[in-house]
């Protein structure tokens, strides 16, 4: 009889432990696979500057940030001001990569609002996006020296994050 009693007690305090370790996790956190992994090799052109195409190898060497956007994306426009005030730092290279959009929209976006990328490489069909694991746009990479991915942020770059995560990694990978 006592066995028996045992048994839903036994599920409660397995349930609550559940319940305990889901509630201490950040909801809007999702682990991505590919950090501490290479970053998905791709070629593609480069908005603006015809038959040139970009590479992350051309990377090589250097720390950088791969920052997934679109003009038809609304919450780019959230990140966009901060993002350009970060380019004006040259801390790292920005590269841009401009998803399943229109060149000339693309275009049109950074003469109206600024363009803080070095380089803009167009994934017109968004592959190279399904290679990065991209949810939605925007979404930003911090890539080291060897070409291995150490962050991804999913949503907005936003002062905070800029500030807290992704600066403190940048000096930590630059050293």
């Amino acid at each position: 009889m006592k066995r028996v009693l045992l048994i839903p007690i036994a599920l409660f305090v397995v349930l609550l432990g559940f319940l305990a370790v889901g509630l201490n996790k950040d909801p809007h956190s999702i682990p991505s696979p590919l950090i501490d992994k290479p970053a998905p090799a791709f070629r593609l052109p480069q908005l603006g500057t015809e038959g040139k195409t970009f590479s992350p190898e051309d990377m090589r060497g250097k720390v950088w940030i791969l920052n997934v956007w679109a003009s038809w994306c609304v919450s780019c426009r959230d990140e966009h001001p901060i993002l350009v005030a970060f380019s004006r730092t040259n801390t790292v290279p920005l590269v841009g990569l401009d998803y399943k959009d229109k060149p000339e929209d693309a275009k049109r976006w950074l003469a109206s609002f600024g363009n803080p990328y070095q380089i803009v490489a167009m994934d017109a069909d968004g592959r190279v996006g399904i290679d990065y694991g991209v949810y939605g746009v925007p979404e930003t990479y911090v890539i080291d020296r060897n070409g291995v991915i150490r962050y991804k942020q999913i949503g907005p770059v936003t002062q905070e994050v800029l500030d807290q995560t992704i600066l403190p990694l940048i000096r930590k990978l630059s050293t």
